[in-house]
């Protein structure tokens, strides 16, 4: 059998989290992710990597079918359900997500890796840019958490929220200060003087 530890995924987690509540079938599972606004931490923008996960979980013996639901006016419906290991492992996951950082690879700092590649001035744009969208989704977020809690919502459901935008908040004022060292040209470069750094790095590189 596959080794499970592999089979971790934030939507994996979310599917046993979810079956843990009740069993439902996929369609109710996508719903609820939307619904609760989990979307934002889970990738479901297709709706077939929830199908996907499911069948995965199912290999592995962490859900089971409960029933088929069939009606005439809808197609027929597959409802499932936490298996005991599945909430030994859900339960396992939580603990090893919340407690050891992962080593994940996010595109930004690829980006940053490499923005020599670009012009001071075209990378200046661009994280321009960056700043104008980082303040967007800030600003959204924290509207749609200000409007939850307003309706009642207990902040223990809403603390993936707090974090994105603590997360965020620091990498706005970040990106700010490079933008700053950009315009200020505190930092910058040009073609020759790359060419000059990868000749001394390469030349002390081979002694």
């Amino acid at each position: 059998m596959a080794d499970r530890s592999r089979q971790r995924s934030p939507l994996a987690l979310t599917v046993l989290a979810l079956l843990a509540e009740a069993p439902m079938h996929a369609y109710r599972m996508h719903d609820l992710i939307r619904r609760r606004g989990k979307d934002t931490v889970v990738n479901v923008a297709q709706r077939n990597s929830v199908y996907q996960t499911i069948a995965r979980l199912r290999r592995t013996g962490l859900i089971r079918v409960q029933q088929t639901l069939r009606n005439e006016s809808r197609p027929e419906r597959v409802v499932y359900e936490i298996t005991d290991e599945g909430r030994a492992t859900l339960t396992r996951w939580l603990k090893e997500m919340l407690a050891a950082p992962a080593q994940e690879y996010p595109d930004f700092p690829a980006a940053l890796a490499f923005v020599p590649v670009l012009s001071p001035k075209d990378a200046l744009r661009q994280l321009e840019l960056r700043v104008v969208a980082i303040e967007a989704q800030l600003a959204q977020s924290q509207t749609v958490t200000r409007g939850l809690l307003a309706d009642g919502l207990p902040r223990l459901f809403l603390i993936e929220d707090d974090y994105k935008q603590v997360m965020l908040k620091a990498e706005l004022a970040w990106v700010k200060r490079l933008v700053g060292e950009l315009k200020s040209k505190g930092l910058t470069w040009s073609p020759q003087w790359l060419r000059k750094v990868a000749a001394t790095f390469e030349g002390s590189g081979s002694s």
